[in-house]
C-alpha cells in the first residue's frame, strides 16, 4: 500500500495489520494487497479500490471492523471512504501483463502445441474485462501463473454466458504454455459422471482414479451437474482431497453459488467452499460496448458505432447473446450484400431485443410473482405443505417456469423444495387440462406472464 500524507496513515496500516492477523494470508492478499491509502481529512480516510464490485466486497466485509479498529487505536471516530480508482498493484499487474505480452510475441515460435482438451480462442487476451468480471479474471490469472499456490481450489460461478469456460480454459491454456510437463485436465462434470459410470460398468475404476488423481490441474466445467448423483460426488470428493493434499491446483465452474446447489453432500459442498469463490456478473454498458467492439475488430468487419450503441442498449444479459445480434447482423449483411445501417439493425434485431428481454426471467422473479398476486410468500411455493390454497399457485408457477425459461424439469423441481421432475410434469399437465375447463385460468396465467415480462428491477 502506498501513502498520501502522514495524517492517519499510521493508524491506517496498524488497522490492516490487526485484521491482516485475523483471517488467512489468502485472504488478506486478496483484499487488502489490493487496496491504497491516498489521504485523510480530519475525521475521515481516503482508500483506493480497483473496482466497484471491490469496493462492495470490501465495505461488506471489512469496513465495520477497519473502522472499529481505527477507533480503538486513534481514539477518534474516523470514517473510511473507498475511491474506485487504479491501484499500486492493479498498475504493477498491468504492467507485468504487457511485458508478458511482449515476451509471448517473441517466443510465439517455441510456443508448446495447443492442449487437446483446450480451445485456443479461449485465453486471456480475447477476455473482456469490466466491473462485473474483473476479480474473477484477476484471481484466474494469479491461478494459471502459480498453480496449487495460489487462490486452491476456486470455484467461479455466474449465468450462462458469462465467461465461466473461457476462464476456466484461459486457466488451462495459460498454465500449459507457462510450465513444462504440467499435466492439465479439463473436462465438464458429464463428462466426469459419465466416465466414472462406465468404469464402474467395465471394471475399470482404478483407471479412473488414476486419470483425475495423476493431474496437477484439474478443471471441471459446470459442477450444477453434480446434485443428486450421489456416487460421482463421493469419488469427486476422494478425487478432491487426494489433489488437495498433494498441493494440486483445481478449479470448478457452476451456473449458481455453492450454497444454491440442491442436493449436494455437505462434505463436498464444504469442499468447494474451502477455497475462493468468485462470482461474474452480467457486463455494464460500457463493458458490454467493449466487448462488442473487440468482436467487430475480430471479425474484420464494418459496424457503425450507432449500431453497437443499439445493441448493447438492448441486451443486457450476457455475452452469448451479444455475440448472437452480431453474427445476426453479419450474416444478413452478407446474404443481401449491404452496409449495416441503424435502420437495418433496428428491423432485423427487433424480434431478438424482445425475445431477449425474456431471458431476463429467473425462477426467483416468478415465485415471487405468483406468490403476491396469491397472497402467499415465495417459501409457501418451496415449502413441503399440500393444502389447495397453496399447491394449486405452486402448480401455475411450476407451469409458467417451465414455459418462459429453458430450465429442465429436475432443475425445476429442486428450485421448488427439491421435489421431483415427475411432480413438475404433473403440475404442468394439471395446469393445462384445467386450462381446459376453466375459462378464467388462461387470462389469470396471462396476466402473470405479462407482469413477469414487464419487470423492471
Amino acid at each position: 500500500m502506498s501513502g498520501g500524507d502522514s495524517g492517519y496513515e499510521v493508524f491506517w496500516k496498524e488497522a490492516v495489520h490487526q485484521i491482516g492477523e485475523k483471517i488467512s494470508e489468502q485472504e488478506f492478499l486478496m483484499w487488502f494487497r489490493n487496496m491504497d491509502y491516498l489521504n485523510s481529512g480530519d475525521s475521515n480516510i481516503l482508500v483506493a479500490v480497483p473496482s466497484s464490485f471491490y469496493k462492495d466486497q470490501v465495505t461488506q466485509r471489512y469496513l465495520p471492523s477497519l473502522e472499529s479498529t481505527l477507533f480503538e487505536l486513534s481514539g477518534q471516530k474516523l470514517q473510511v471512504t473507498f475511491k474506485v480508482q487504479k491501484t499500486s498493484a492493479q498498475i504493477e499487474s498491468e504492467t507485468k501483463n504487457e511485458k508478458a505480452k511482449k515476451i509471448d510475441k517473441a517466443s510465439s515460435k517455441k510456443k508448446k502445441r495447443p492442449h487437446s482438451q483446450l480451445k485456443q480462442e479461449y485465453n486471456f487476451e480475447r477476455f473482456v474485462r469490466g466491473d462485473n468480471n474483473d476479480f474473477a479474471y484477476m484471481a484466474s490469472y494469479a491461478i494459471a501463473k502459480n498453480p496449487g499456490k495460489a487462490y486452491n481450489p476456486c470455484m467461479i460461478y455466474g449465468g450462462v454466458g458469462l465467461g465461466k469456460t473461457h476462464l476456466l480454459q484461459a486457466i488451462g491454456n495459460l498454465s500449459y504454455q507457462e510450465f513444462d510437463n504440467l499435466k492439465i485436465s479439463y473436462v465438464t462434470a458429464e463428462t466426469f459422471t459419465n466416465e466414472f459410470i462406465l468404469s464402474i460398468k467395465e471394471n475399470t475404476i482404478h483407471r479412473f482414479k488414476n486419470k483425475y488423481r495423476s493431474v496437477d490441474m484439474l478443471l471441471i466445467d459446470d459442477v450444477h451437474f453434480l446434485p443428486g448423483k450421489v456416487e460421482t460426488q463421493e469419488e469427486l470428493f476422494h478425487t478432491f482431497n487426494a489433489l488437495y493434499d498433494a498441493n494440486k491446483q483445481m478449479v470448478f465452474t457452476s451456473d449458481r453459488p455453492v450454497s444454491e446447489l440442491k442436493k449436494l453432500s455437505d462434505r463436498l459442498r464444504s469442499r468447494f467452499e474451502r477455497g475462493l469463490n468468485v462470482d461474474l456478473q452480467p457486463p455494464n454498458y460500457e463493458t458490454r460496448i467493449a466487448i462488442l467492439k473487440k468482436k467487430v475488430e475480430e471479425k474484420n468487419v464494418e459496424i457503425p458505432d450507432a449500431v453497437i450503441e443499439l445493441i448493447c442498449q438492448n441486451i443486457k444479459t450476457n455475452v452469448r447473446d451479444l455475440e448472437k445480434a452480431l453474427t445476426k447482423l453479419i450474416a444478413y449483411a452478407e446474404l443481401v450484400n449491404r452496409t449495416i445501417s441503424l435502420e437495418i439493425a433496428e428491423r432485423q434485431l427487433k424480434d431478438f431485443f424482445t425475445e431477449n428481454d425474456y431471458r431476463n426471467v429467473t425462477i426467483d422473479l416468478i415465485q415471487r410473482t405468483v406468490a403476491e398476486y396469491f397472497a402467499l410468500s415465495p417459501n409457501d411455493l418451496k415449502g413441503k405443505r399440500r393444502s389447495k390454497a397453496i399447491a394449486f399457485p405452486r402448480q401455475v408457477a411450476m407451469y409458467i417456469v417451465r414455459n418462459l425459461t429453458e430450465y429442465s424439469t429436475t432443475e425445476v423441481g429442486l428450485e421448488f423444495g427439491g421435489r421431483d421432475h415427475t411432480t413438475v410434469m404433473h403440475a404442468c399437465q394439471r395446469i393445462e387440462d384445467r386450462m381446459k375447463t376453466d375459462a378464467t385460468l388462461s387470462p389469470t396465467i396471462q396476466y402473470l406472464i405479462r407482469s413477469i415480462k414487464d419487470y423492471r428491477p
